[in-house]
């Protein structure tokens, strides 16, 4: 068996609900997976399974999350192997230490290219910081995410599908798996 990660691009279904974390480990058993599990209420759910391909777990998991909530949503999904990877290639550890929720990945379904930098950069507020690692696009901001001219450009329309997470949620998805 394999440890495996799976971001939910958002959990709001309607402006008065949102996807419950029981219903989210449901899903992920009912398509097979076993020992689901979340960390806090955000759309991060850790679980085992045979080595299979990434892309046909992120497709069994829409098409159940569609089923239970006639929804869709996009979900992200890592190996255990490569969650420590993201984990051990965060590029601002410093910033990180100092505040986890001012370093950010967007973690990308298929790899972003160097030229995402230069594309971003006219977006940049005093002080924040970009990286590409493995493709996923890191930032250390250096006030409130939300107040940034950075985040308007973070959209899937613009970078395609992904999904953000801070450094406390990444750090703590990895401690997860251990």
């Amino acid at each position: 068996m394999v440890g495996y990660v799976a971001l939910l691009y958002s959990i709001v279904l309607t402006p008065q609900r949102r996807v419950v974390m029981e219903e989210l480990r449901a899903i992920a058993a009912g398509c097979g997976y076993d020992h689901p599990r979340t960390l806090a209420s955000t759309g991060n759910l850790v679980f085992e399974a045979p080595e299979q391909d990434i892309a046909a777990i992120e497709t069994r998991l829409e098409a159940g999350f569609r089923s239970h909530y006639g929804k869709h949503v996009d979900i992200i999904v890592r190996s255990a192997e490569g969650w420590r990877s993201t984990v051990a290639g965060n590029p601002f550890p410093a910033e990180a230490e100092r505040d986890g929720s001012l370093v950010i990945a967007r973690l990308m379904r298929a790899p972003l290219g160097e030229e995402t930098l230069g594309k971003l950069e006219r977006y940049l507020d005093g002080g924040e910081r970009l990286a590409l690692v493995g493709g996923d696009l890191w930032i250390a901001f250096a006030g409130a995410p939300s107040e940034s001219r950075l985040a308007g450009a973070l959209s899937t329309k613009r970078l395609g599908i992904g999904t953000a997470r801070n450094w406390n949620t990444i750090r703590g998805l990895g401690q997860m798996l251990a």
